[in-house]
């Protein structure tokens, strides 16, 4: 069903669109529980794959007694508007970028910090640990449960008419951002201006001049079809942003201890293979748009880092968050 939004007030959107959803997110027929999972990607998305390999892993795990019901490409709103339907118990499961989860608890922020990673296994060991589990149920309050999280590889910036070779080639360009105050700081700090627009008017921001660039990892960059516009992507690879899958916990809470060790082992178990699929995606991604015409350089990373050094300094004023960052940052 498409749904127009009235007036642009969210509860019209809200009370519309979940309609044919309403005590429907977590179906308990005779033979088994279904549950509904919708997000915003593309299916050839590696990360809708992880999700659709947790999927056969649910059934297999709990012998058919519970399976995913997978509504990609935005069929049931936007992330945010997934994130909306998921707090009311409309929707059992979603993705959401760690970045989006910044507005509810300031944990999450320390994961879209610059350079705080300094490797993608490093960033592994950390999100499959004790820190990871930690920011997992950090987001309860709100009605939601982290399960797990799903590799969203590096950040890098991507550009119409010129490479990014040191951080000064930013100053005076507009760099689309996410919404979200830490992405804001890191491309202000490196002395581009940030500029948030939401991702399906990213296309059309890019081709008018809007902005100048925006930064994504290679996947996003090749199905967005944005390297049509930008000629240009410098691998600086300045933030490791996961993915993260989260179930509503009015959905958790009417599942059987049995049903939830089983949704857990799933997603858990899915991770490995997403990880997989994110690796080869991004080989075939940069192959893909290098053959398009894109110019890939990797300017070194250093001076990027020393540009932003002073955004983690910063949290010494937070003793509860620079904890958390002395600890990732232990981690070996």
């Amino acid at each position: 069903m498409i749904v127009k939004r009235i007036f642009n007030l969210k509860i019209f959107w809200s009370f519309f669109v979940m309609l044919p959803l309403l005590f429907s997110s977590c179906v308990k027929l005779s033979d088994y529980t279904e549950l509904k999972l919708a997000h915003g990607l593309d299916p050839s998305h590696p990360v809708h794959k992880g999700m659709v390999h947790m999927g056969e892993l649910l059934e297999e795990i709990s012998e058919g007694k519970m399976k995913l019901e997978i509504y990609p490409s935005g069929q049931l709103g936007s992330e945010q508007q997934c994130v909306e339907l998921l707090q009311i118990g409309s929707l059992a499961i979603t993705k959401v970028s760690a970045a989006v989860l910044e507005s509810f608890t300031d944990n999450y922020q320390v994961l879209g910090l610059p350079y705080i990673f300094n490797s993608r296994e490093h960033s592994f060991k950390v999100l499959d640990g004790e820190i990871g589990d930690e920011l997992l149920l950090s987001i309860e309050r709100y009605n939601m449960r982290g399960l797990c999280f799903y590799d969203a590889g590096a950040r890098s910036f991507y550009t119409i008419n010129k490479p990014i070779e040191t951080p000064d080639d930013l100053n005076g360009m507009k760099i689309r951002v996410m919404q979200s105050q830490t992405a804001m700081g890191l491309v202000r700090a490196m002395g581009g201006s940030p500029t948030p627009i939401s991702w399906g008017e990213l296309y059309t921001a890019l081709q008018s001049g809007v902005v100048d660039g925006a930064e994504n990892n290679p996947p996003s960059f090749y199905t967005s079809h944005h390297y049509e516009v930008c000629k240009y992507y410098s691998i600086n690879e300045h933030t490791v942003v996961p993915d993260v899958l989260v179930v509503s916990t009015v959905v958790w809470n009417r599942l059987s201890d049995q049903e939830k060790e089983w949704l857990e082992a799933a997603a858990k178990g899915s991770v490995p293979r997403q990880r997989e699929l994110w690796a080869e995606s991004e080989r075939e991604s940069l192959k893909k748009v290098q053959e398009h015409g894109v110019i890939i350089n990797y300017p070194e990373k250093e001076p990027f880092a020393e540009k932003v050094e002073q955004m983690i300094a910063n949290y010494e004023r937070r003793p509860e968050l620079y904890d958390l960052i002395k600890r990732i940052r232990a981690v070996e």
